[in-house]
């Protein structure tokens, strides 16, 4: 079956005492540096996820039913344990503040959940438990503190859809004909939080992965209640190709990454029709992008920017990084295997 369902290995322990290594590395037709900062951590957990409030308040997530939080820009940051789901792995996380906040664990059955804390991770809240043996919930995705979408993989030829518009109270199931359909084995890479996107009020989109048309994006634009579906050139359109990771600055601009060159590619009208742009400088997929002025691209090899929307990329980071999103026009956070986690300082594009 498809990798994202593979339990993570055991990943080896860091150094007891880390001390913050400062990088820099030129951007591209730019008299500047984008300078990689990484932090301790505090856990040797495989992060997968990242979500920055602002420049000081960042939660991420990861393996072990770990979760953190930094209220200092990541000078410190707090590791903790969610109780009760110590063998869970956390793949995506929404922060508001630094109190509250979601993450969501992925696997067949029960072990995809939803847990909400209003304490800065004192307490957690169950809010939802799949209770069907054959969806494996991925990503979610927030267009307000309200106002939510959640997506599996899919489940007898369709793509199973929750949306909450209370918070997560409540996470309802759209109905069966209004849901995407699945090809034989699609679903989303649960590789980075980033495999489901949303902007406006009602805009979202999907990246799949494994299906026979190769990686797809769906997209709604009516608050995840109905679907249409997208080709993409990421991998070539062959089967196997996947969409890994999107990132959308508005309602129509956006990009879309994944495995297989080529591994980035761009829309201007809502992800009705995409254009591969150029290769990221490092030798891997694409597990995670962010946008926001620059286009960082992230991957088991490395970390790449881009300051003329993915036409043209320049080397950051060697670095094994799974997500990275942006906290401001000026800082963007990464996160990756054995408790990786790193602040990037990016110049102003504009």
């Amino acid at each position: 079956m498809l990798s994202l369902r593979t339990p993570v290995q055991q990943m080896g322990p860091l150094a007891a005492c880390a001390v913050a290594l400062m990088l820099s590395r030129p951007l591209a037709a730019q008299d500047a540096t984008l300078d990689v900062v990484r932090q301790a951590s505090g856990t040797t957990q495989l992060l997968v996820a990242v979500h920055p409030v602002n420049d000081r308040i960042v939660w991420a997530s990861g393996a072990g039913g770990t979760v953190l939080r930094t209220t200092d820009g990541g000078d410190h940051w707090r590791a903790m344990v969610v109780p009760g789901a110590e063998g869970l792995q956390f793949r995506d996380v929404h922060a508001l503040d630094s109190l509250s906040a979601w993450i969501l664990s992925i696997g067949n059955a029960d072990t995809s959940r939803i847990y909400h804390t209003t304490d800065g991770g004192a307490h957690w809240t169950l809010q939802f438990t799949n209770r069907e043996p054959a969806a494996f919930y991925d990503c979610f995705a927030f267009w307000d503190a309200k106002r939510a979408i959640a997506m599996s993989d899919g489940v007898r030829g369709r793509t199973p859809v929750r949306l909450t518009s209370n918070g997560g109270a409540e996470w309802t199931l759209i109905p069966e004909a209004d849901r995407p359909v699945a090809d034989s084995g699609e679903g989303s890479l649960a590789a980075s939080g980033t495999c489901v996107a949303v902007a406006g009020t009602r805009h979202a989109w999907i990246g799949t992965v494994g299906n026979a048309l190769g990686g797809r994006v769906l997209r709604s634009t009516d608050g995840g209640k109905h679907w249409q579906a997208s080709t993409t050139p990421i991998g070539g359109g062959v089967k196997g190709s996947s969409v890994a990771s999107l990132a959308f600055r508005d309602t129509l601009n956006g990009f879309a990454g994944g495995a297989k060159s080529p591994r980035v590619a761009r829309t201007r009208d809502g992800g009705v029709t995409w254009t591969a742009v150029g290769e990221p400088a490092m030798a891997a997929d694409v597990y995670g992008l962010a946008w926001r002025g620059a286009l960082i691209a992230v991957g088991p090899t490395g970390a790449s920017v881009s300051t003329d929307e993915g036409e043209h990329w320049q080397p950051v980071d060697g670095g094994n990084w799974w997500s990275v999103a942006f906290a401001s026009e000026t800082t963007a956070f990464m996160v990756g295997p054995k408790g990786q986690l790193a602040r990037v300082r990016v110049p102003r594009t504009r």
